[in-house]
């Protein structure tokens, strides 16, 4: 387990800090800071504060992404899923949330309305080469390696 400063701006200071729900959670919970509430018309997207700003250690990012019961009960997921939050942004998170659903969804002040997840974020060299190694798939795409029936 690594710790996280996190600061909570004053338009978010009556809401808890995100925590894990359960025991074997991956994700906390994250809750919108807004001060109006926020309708989201189907296919309509909007940016929602969460009143947070992280620090995360070098070597770690933020990923923040969709909760289930939203998505399956209203078709309300993070449009950028999973959003990254780099270890180097210090500015406020906020979530671009999008309605894919058939009937407008209410965003309200202290909803959950998303998960972040802490993750290793390994950093890597390319290196430029004329042939690649060769394997079983080879180049083959979209749907190469299952049959579809």
């Amino acid at each position: 387990m690594i710790s996280i400063e996190v600061k909570q701006l004053p338009h978010a200071a009556d809401l808890p800090l995100p925590e894990y729900q359960s025991e074997g959670a991956a994700g906390m919970d994250i809750m919108a800071a807004i001060e109006t509430p926020v309708s989201l018309a189907p296919m309509q997207r909007a940016l929602i504060a969460t009143g947070l700003q992280f620090a995360l250690p070098v070597g770690y990012e933020a990923q923040m992404r969709p909760r289930s019961g939203l998505a399956l009960k209203h078709g309300i997921t993070v449009l950028n899923s999973p959003g990254t939050i780099d270890s180097d942004f210090r500015g406020e998170v906020a979530v671009l949330l999008i309605n894919l659903g058939s009937e407008t969804f209410e965003v309200s002040r202290g909803m959950r309305i998303a998960q972040l997840v802490i993750a290793p974020a390994a950093r890597a060299f390319l290196t430029k080469v004329e042939i690649l190694s060769a394997t079983g798939r080879g180049s083959g795409g979209f749907g190469s390696t299952g049959t579809t029936s």
